[in-house]
Protein backbone atom coordinates (compact mmCIF):
# COMPACT_ATOMS: atom_id res chain seq x y z
CA UNK A 1 0.00 0.00 0.00
CA UNK A 2 2.87 2.49 0.88
CA UNK A 3 4.97 1.85 -2.49
CA UNK A 4 1.55 2.91 -4.36
CA UNK A 5 1.08 5.68 -2.16
CA UNK A 6 4.43 6.79 -3.10
CA UNK A 7 3.98 6.51 -6.87
CA UNK A 8 1.14 9.00 -6.32
CA UNK A 9 2.87 11.55 -4.52
CA UNK A 10 5.69 11.17 -6.81
CA UNK A 11 4.00 12.09 -9.83
CA UNK A 12 1.87 14.34 -8.08
CA UNK A 13 4.82 16.35 -6.79
CA UNK A 14 7.25 16.11 -10.16
CA UNK A 15 3.53 17.45 -11.58
CA UNK A 16 3.39 20.56 -9.58
CA UNK A 17 7.27 21.45 -10.87
CA UNK A 18 7.95 20.00 -14.10
CA UNK A 19 4.75 19.32 -15.86
CA UNK A 20 6.06 17.07 -18.82
CA UNK A 21 7.88 15.00 -16.46
CA UNK A 22 4.78 13.64 -14.70
CA UNK A 23 2.95 11.74 -17.72
CA UNK A 24 6.46 9.89 -18.03
CA UNK A 25 6.80 9.08 -14.50
CA UNK A 26 3.27 8.07 -14.15
CA UNK A 27 3.72 5.54 -16.76
CA UNK A 28 7.02 4.54 -16.29
CA UNK A 29 5.54 3.50 -12.85
CA UNK A 30 3.09 1.52 -14.16
CA UNK A 31 -0.15 3.58 -13.12
CA UNK A 32 -3.11 3.46 -14.99
CA UNK A 33 -3.00 6.67 -17.50
CA UNK A 34 -6.13 8.02 -15.87
CA UNK A 35 -4.51 8.14 -12.69
CA UNK A 36 -1.71 9.55 -14.10
CA UNK A 37 -3.72 12.33 -16.02
CA UNK A 38 -5.77 13.11 -12.68
CA UNK A 39 -2.21 13.23 -10.81
CA UNK A 40 -0.07 15.27 -13.47
CA UNK A 41 -3.40 18.45 -13.49
CA UNK A 42 -3.73 18.23 -10.12
CA UNK A 43 0.09 18.64 -9.23
CA UNK A 44 0.25 21.57 -11.92
CA UNK A 45 -3.19 23.36 -10.44
CA UNK A 46 -1.91 22.86 -7.11
CA UNK A 47 0.83 24.73 -7.57
CA UNK A 48 -1.36 27.45 -9.70
CA UNK A 49 -3.60 27.69 -6.57
CA UNK A 50 -0.79 28.18 -4.63
CA UNK A 51 1.35 30.73 -6.49
CA UNK A 52 -1.47 32.89 -7.45
CA UNK A 53 -2.58 33.32 -4.39
CA UNK A 54 0.28 34.65 -2.53
CA UNK A 55 1.96 36.00 -6.37
CA UNK A 56 1.32 39.61 -6.09
CA UNK A 57 3.03 39.76 -2.92
CA UNK A 58 5.75 38.10 -4.23
CA UNK A 59 5.32 40.03 -7.63
CA UNK A 60 5.85 43.25 -5.42
CA UNK A 61 9.01 41.73 -3.73
CA UNK A 62 10.80 40.69 -6.58
CA UNK A 63 9.81 44.24 -8.49
CA UNK A 64 11.33 45.86 -5.38
CA UNK A 65 14.50 43.80 -4.68
CA UNK A 66 15.34 43.90 -8.69
CA UNK A 67 14.82 47.89 -8.47
CA UNK A 68 17.39 47.85 -5.67
CA UNK A 69 19.90 46.22 -7.48
CA UNK A 70 19.67 48.59 -10.61
CA UNK A 71 18.76 45.68 -12.79
CA UNK A 72 17.02 47.11 -15.85
CA UNK A 73 13.02 45.97 -15.65
CA UNK A 74 12.70 44.00 -18.87
CA UNK A 75 15.62 41.66 -20.11
CA UNK A 76 15.24 40.05 -23.64
CA UNK A 77 12.96 37.28 -21.65
CA UNK A 78 10.66 39.48 -20.37
CA UNK A 79 10.06 41.20 -23.46
CA UNK A 80 9.79 38.06 -25.29
CA UNK A 81 7.00 36.78 -22.52
CA UNK A 82 5.49 40.10 -23.05
CA UNK A 83 5.28 39.68 -26.62
CA UNK A 84 3.23 36.73 -26.27
CA UNK A 85 1.08 37.74 -23.54
CA UNK A 86 0.10 40.91 -25.80
CA UNK A 87 -0.34 38.90 -28.92
CA UNK A 88 -2.71 35.91 -27.51
CA UNK A 89 -3.52 36.97 -23.84
CA UNK A 90 -3.94 34.56 -21.12
CA UNK A 91 -4.68 31.88 -23.41
CA UNK A 92 -1.30 32.14 -24.97
CA UNK A 93 0.42 32.00 -21.34
CA UNK A 94 -1.53 29.03 -20.38
CA UNK A 95 -1.10 27.07 -23.61
CA UNK A 96 2.66 27.58 -23.60
CA UNK A 97 2.88 26.97 -19.55
CA UNK A 98 3.47 23.18 -19.58
CA UNK A 99 5.71 22.68 -22.24
CA UNK A 100 8.10 26.36 -21.77
CA UNK A 101 7.70 28.18 -18.27
CA UNK A 102 6.21 24.84 -15.95
CA UNK A 103 3.47 25.21 -13.45
CA UNK A 104 5.89 28.00 -11.41
CA UNK A 105 6.88 30.02 -13.87
CA UNK A 106 3.66 30.12 -16.29
CA UNK A 107 1.74 31.14 -13.07
CA UNK A 108 4.82 33.95 -11.76
CA UNK A 109 4.33 35.30 -15.41
CA UNK A 110 0.61 35.99 -15.37
CA UNK A 111 0.55 37.00 -11.66
CA UNK A 112 3.76 39.79 -12.93
CA UNK A 113 1.40 40.84 -15.69
CA UNK A 114 -1.71 41.33 -13.64
CA UNK A 115 -4.02 38.54 -15.23
CA UNK A 116 -6.89 38.19 -12.70
CA UNK A 117 -6.89 34.67 -10.74
CA UNK A 118 -9.52 33.93 -11.71
CA UNK A 119 -8.54 34.17 -14.96
CA UNK A 120 -5.05 32.50 -14.42
CA UNK A 121 -6.87 29.35 -12.55
CA UNK A 122 -9.61 29.21 -15.86
CA UNK A 123 -6.65 29.06 -18.62
CA UNK A 124 -4.49 26.99 -16.60
CA UNK A 125 -7.18 24.43 -15.81
CA UNK A 126 -7.74 23.50 -19.56
CA UNK A 127 -4.16 23.96 -20.47
CA UNK A 128 -2.92 21.61 -17.89
CA UNK A 129 -6.18 19.08 -18.81
CA UNK A 130 -5.10 19.38 -22.68
CA UNK A 131 -1.24 18.68 -22.56
CA UNK A 132 -1.66 16.20 -19.33
CA UNK A 133 -3.89 14.25 -21.43
CA UNK A 134 -1.42 14.40 -24.57
CA UNK A 135 1.76 13.68 -22.75
CA UNK A 136 -0.09 10.84 -20.80
CA UNK A 137 -0.97 9.29 -24.25
CA UNK A 138 2.47 10.09 -25.76
CA UNK A 139 4.46 8.27 -22.47
CA UNK A 140 2.02 5.11 -23.36
CA UNK A 141 2.95 4.69 -26.24
CA UNK A 142 6.51 5.74 -26.10
CA UNK A 143 6.33 2.35 -23.28
CA UNK A 144 4.52 0.24 -25.73
CA UNK A 145 7.20 1.03 -28.49
CA UNK A 146 10.08 0.39 -26.22
CA UNK A 147 8.19 -2.89 -24.95
CA UNK A 148 7.78 -3.74 -28.65
CA UNK A 149 10.80 -3.15 -29.57
CA UNK A 150 12.37 -5.19 -26.67
CA UNK A 151 10.61 -8.57 -27.74
CA UNK A 152 10.96 -8.16 -31.61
Amino acid sequence: MLPQLLKYATVFAIGMFKFVAAPLAGVAAGLPMPLVWGLSVAGMMTTVILISGLGRQWALHMRRKREAKGKPLFSRRSRTVVGIYRRFGMVGIAFLTPILFSPVGGTVIATQLHVPRWQILLHMAWSAALWGFTFTLLANKLLQLAIFSHYR
